[in-house]
Order: C-alpha cells, then sequence, then structure tokens
C-alpha cells in the first residue's frame, strides 16, 4: 500500500494538473503562493450551497458529517448494511482509496454517490466541450464507485452531480466519451489512479505544463520559474502538456525547437509526432523563435482585411458562471477614430434576479442595435454564445435573428478567432487579451485584473452592496473595452515577416 491514500480530491486536481499534486505532497507549503480571493470565494459558496441542499433533503437523511473519520467510516458501514435511504457526510475505503462522497443513495442493493458542486455539472461555454460531463468530477465519483463496489454496494458504473441549478446530472462512467472516442471516464479513472498512485509512492517524476489554470493555483509561482528555467515548450501558445510530451524527447526546449531543422521530422504534412502536423509544427517553431529572440516583434502571418468604420463598438460582458448570470455589458463607442473622445456604456444588472439580467440585456442590445452603421469588436466566442444564450431566457428583448444579425461577420469581428489565432504572431506566452494589450502598453486600472476577479467583487457586491465594488467591477469591464481596442489599434499596425518558414 502506499504511503498515503488515494482521495477524491487528489484524483480531482490530478485530472488537472499532475505536477500540482505532487508539489502538495512533497514541496515545502511556505514556498506557494497566497490563495487567491476567487478561490476563497468557491469554498465559501461550495459550502453554502451544500448547507442549503442538506437542508432541503428532508428528514430522512443520515448526517454523519461531524464524526470523526473512524467513527464516520464505522457508521458508514453500519447504515448501508442497514439500508439508510440517504447518507450525507459518509466515509468509504477500500485498501489505498478513501472516499468522502457528499451523499450516498440507496440505489437497489447498493448505493448511489452524488457530489454537491456550486458549479454546472457539465462543461459550458458554448465550446466543443459544452453538455459533456467533467472529467474531475467524473473521476471523484468513479473513486467512489470503486469503493462501494469492492465493498459489496456497488449499483454500477454510474454517479450524479447535484449542481448549482438544482439539477441532478447523470455520470455514465461506462458510457463512450465521444462520437470518435470509444474511451470512457471508467477507463480515464483507471488511468489516472495508476498514476497517482506512482506520484505517491515516488515512482515518476511529474514536469510542470503552463495553461490557463495556473492562474489561480498557489504553485504558479514555482511552477512559473521551472518552466521559464527549462525553456519549456509549453510556454508556447496551444503547445500543451500532451504535445510537450510528444515532441521533447526529440525536441527538449524552446532554444531546440527555434533552431532546429525540421525537414528531418516531415513528411508532405505529416510528422513524426504524433498529433502534430507539419504545418502545425512549422507555426510552433515560429513562436519558438518569437520568444527567444529578445528583439523580437508581433507580426501577421497573413494579410487581414480589417474594416474601417465611422463607428467602432469594442463590447465585453461579464458573467457569473456559479450564478449563470451575466451582470454586466460594456459598451465603448469610438467615433471617426478619435480614441479622446470616446464614451463608455455600462449596463449593470444592479437587481440579482431575472428582472435584473434582463433589463441590463435590454439595455445593452438596444445601445448595440443603435448603430446601425457601426462595427463591433470584441474578444472570444463567448459573447456570442452568450447573448443567444440570453435571448432564449427573454425573447421579449429580441428574436433570435436579431442575434445573428447582430453578430453578423458583416458588422462583428470576434478579434480572437477572426484575426488573432488565424493571422497574428506575438513574442508571448498566451493570446489573451489581458497578455497582449499589456504587452501593447495598456495598463488596467486594478492592481488584480482578471475575469475571476471580476466575479469574485461581484459576489461581495451581492452581499454587501458597497458602491466602491460595483464602481471596480465597472472600471475594470470598462478597461477590458479599452484593451480590445488598443488590441485593435496595434494589429492595425502590424507588418507581415520577410520570412516565416522554417
Amino acid at each position: 500500500m502506499s504511503s498515503a491514500p488515494i482521495t477524491a480530491s487528489l484524483l480531482y486536481d490530478l485530472a488537472q494538473c499532475p505536477r500540482r499534486v505532487e508539489l502538495d505532497m512533497f514541496r515545502d507549503p511556505t514556498e506557494r503562493e497566497p490563495i487567491s480571493a476567487f478561490v476563497e470565494m468557491l469554498w465559501r459558496r461550495g459550502a453554502a450551497w451544500e448547507a442549503e441542499v442538506l437542508a432541503d433533503a428532508g428528514a430522512d437523511i443520515l448526517d454523519l458529517s461531524g464524526l470523526a473519520p473512524d467513527v464516520r467510516e464505522a457508521r458508514t458501514l453500519e447504515a448501508m448494511q442497514a439500508g439508510a435511504p440517504l447518507i450525507y457526510g459518509g466515509r468509504i475505503t477500500a485498501g489505498d482509496r478513501v472516499g468522502v462522497p457528499d451523499l450516498l443513495r440507496r440505489t437497489g442493493d447498493g448505493y448511489l454517490p452524488i457530489d454537491i458542486k456550486s458549479g454546472r455539472g457539465e462543461e459550458g461555454g458554448g465550446d466543443e466541450g459544452d453538455g459533456k460531463p467533467k472529467l474531475h468530477y467524473a473521476v471523484q465519483l468513479a473513486l467512489y464507485v470503486d469503493v462501494l463496489q469492492t465493498l459489496g454496494f456497488g449499483a454500477g458504473l454510474r454517479g450524479a452531480i447535484w449542481d448549482v441549478r438544482g439539477e441532478e446530472v447523470d455520470y455514465l462512467l461506462d458510457a463512450p466519451r465521444g462520437a470518435r472516442n470509444p474511451s470512457t471516464l471508467w477507463d480515464a479513472y483507471l488511468e489516472l489512479l495508476a498514476q497517482a498512485r506512482d506520484i505517491v509512492a515516488r515512482r515518476t517524476v511529474t514536469r510542470p505544463a503552463a495553461n490557463a489554470g495556473c492562474k489561480l493555483c498557489h504553485w504558479r509561482g514555482v511552477c512559473t520559474r521551472e518552466l521559464e528555467a527549462a525553456g519549456d515548450l509549453t510556454l508556447i501558445p496551444t503547445l500543451g502538456r500532451a504535445l510537450r510530451d510528444e515532441v521533447s524527447a526529440t525536441i527538449p526546449n524552446l532554444t531546440a525547437l527555434a533552431s532546429a531543422d525540421l525537414t528531418p521530422f516531415i513528411t508532405e504534412s505529416r510528422t513524426v509526432f504524433r498529433g502534430v502536423g507539419a504545418e502545425r509544427l512549422r507555426l510552433f517553431q515560429l513562436r519558438a523563435r518569437l520568444l527567444c529572440d529578445p528583439s523580437a516583434r508581433p507580426l501577421l502571418r497573413v494579410p487581414v482585411d480589417l474594416p474601417t468604420p465611422r463607428v467602432d463598438l469594442f463590447f465585453d460582458i461579464e458573467v457569473d458562471p456559479l450564478r449563470d448570470f451575466t451582470y454586466l455589458h460594456g459598451v465603448l463607442v469610438r467615433r471617426g477614430g478619435d480614441n479622446s473622445a470616446e464614451t463608455f456604456h455600462a449596463f449593470y444588472a444592479d437587481e440579482v434576479s431575472p428582472k435584473g439580467e434582463r433589463d441590463a440585456f435590454a439595455q445593452a442590445y438596444a445601445c448595440l442595435r443603435a448603430e446601425p452603421d457601426a462595427v463591433i469588436w470584441y474578444y472570444s466566442k463567448y459573447e456570442r454564445t452568450l447573448y443567444r444564450k440570453l435571448q432564449k431566457a427573454y425573447p421579449d428583448v429580441c428574436s433570435p435573428d436579431d442575434i445573428e444579425r447582430l453578430f453578423d461577420p458583416a458588422r462583428a469581428v470576434d478579434l480572437y478567432n477572426d484575426v488573432v489565432t488565424r493571422a497574428t504572431e506575438w513574442p508571448t506566452h498566451d493570446h489573451s487579451i489581458k497578455t497582449l494589450a499589456k504587452y501593447l502598453g495598456f495598463r488596467w486600472r486594478d492592481t488584480d485584473p482578471s475575469g475571476a476577479a471580476s466575479i469574485e467583487w461581484f459576489d461581495r457586491w451581492t452581499r454587501e452592496r458597497d458602491p466602491a465594488i460595483r464602481q471596480r467591477i465597472v472600471d475594470y469591464n470598462e478597461d477590458d473595452c479599452r484593451a480590445t481596442r488598443v488590441l485593435l489599434d496595434g494589429i492595425r499596425q502590424l507588418a507581415p515577416p520577410a520570412d516565416t518558414a522554417a
């Protein structure tokens, strides 16, 4: 048996970052960064939602949450043997696996594990993962199922998430993960369980990898220093852990990729690296060269035709995904290209209710429609996705066709997908609006500007109603809109490179 137990929370972290698991176990905790206010908010809201669900569960629930671990485990086993209908805060173990599922519900002769989450039970946001189970939730449920089966209380390879909407989302752990992916969530669990055992027993050493989740991790400082010292390939935008591991045995770091002769690795459109085509490998090399050259400047890979309207509308929204609530729409209006005369309009949901959300949406939609000859500039598909969703929720504001006309490519430009990723390259580690606008010299007024921070501020505002917090949110959104304008103007100044070939 390994020296430390394999828990559901360990697998949750492992599904997102193996390095974090190893650092949590073996690194000096004094090297950690402070826990962010956003993460603390998630913990607080998770506890509050769990308490609310428990209160609504009724008198039939057996609450074991306040007991010592060994007593809790014994009482959980006794309760399952007695056929208790619903157990809260139980503890189950089998070998090195330890599970503390939020709920165990009797189903036939066994028990179904249910976790209570303060977020949505499935992936969301309008991308290709929309509506699919979350891997980090699934592996937690799978561990509970594994232990229950070992103890003789299994109810099949399934569990459930009770999410923030009050919906019970089924997780069928033995179902194929997609039309092109016959593997199951149970397969993923078994792989992660084996990886966890290797990490706990120190049979393997993990490597850091840069990704979007690093920003909220308490080990971000440690990993950033390691990545930069190693010239790690994941510092290249869109080159993730899996591709790094595939390529790095042959091309170990940024410097090696920047100077490599790629000819031996390429045959027509393919390369010797699984999952990396020839065009993509050349693109990664170009990005490596930009990162390795201190004098590098951003450039255009292909020509881009940007409209020059009389009126520009720079558009950004703020959403609390845990409440599934859009709380702010910002529109920065610039006329005749004159930055000194631009005006900002904030449409804030002062009431945290369907009426408050609907009214802010209606006002923002009216503002965007009031300039029919303007071009709307936004950053990522999220705004369009959310406006489609808001239209469905409030059909009296506008029709589906109205939303499609609003985001018609003839008058609305997604700078991220239509321009930045398709046509430009930057000497930066990612292509977020924060990174690119800061590279161009823009500075946010707030010391901690991020979408996560805005959600935490909004959560505080809902409880305190402090006008200063509300203004901080509005100022942040205005700066995001202005950063979009700075980026557009910066792209207009880019020139194509003399030679982008490998």
